[in-house]
Parts: C-alpha cells; structure tokens; sequence
C-alpha cells in the first residue's frame, strides 16, 4: 500500500512465531541503545532519527522490529548479502 507516494508497510502482527518476534524486538531496543555512532555503521541513521522525532521510544522499538523482520526476511528470501546502502 501507499499514500502519496510514501509506502505504508503495515504493523508487526502477534501472527507466526512468539519467540522470534521476542527476539527482533529486543535486537531493535539493542540498536536503539547502541547510539548514533552505531547507527551510522549500519546505514540507519538517517532513518532511526527521522522516525525519533514523530514517535515513543517504545513504539520507535517495535517499528525498528518490523523493520529488521522485513530486512532479514529480504536476506533470506533473495540469498542475498545484507546491503545497507539500500536502508539509507
């Protein structure tokens, strides 16, 4: 889905595996504390500071999840190496 040419994604649905959304969730919440140094490594900078000014810490965290879910997801799916010039 869009809207005015901005993708919308949709939530992280209680759907498919408890332990591992667990897992994306506290991975999310680690990168949030690592800081802005870490970030830059990781090409998420510019998003994670975008997204920490119209939102919670905590809703910031499960965004950051589904954000991960969907990058790991890619990985897998494509057997591709992790790219992060695409995140940015």
């Amino acid at each position: 889905m869009s809207s005015g040419g901005r993708p919308l994604l949709g939530r992280i649905s209680k759907r498919g595996n408890r332990y591992l959304r667990v897992l994306f969730v506290q991975a999310a919440r680690v990168v949030l504390r690592l800081g802005p140094e870490t970030w830059q490594r990781h090409g998420l900078k510019r998003w994670i500071e975008a997204a920490a000014t119209r939102m919670h810490h905590n809703k910031l965290a499960i965004t950051l999840a589904n954000k991960l879910a969907r990058i790991a997801w890619s990985v897998l799916y494509h057997g591709r190496d992790f790219q992060m010039s695409k995140l940015t």
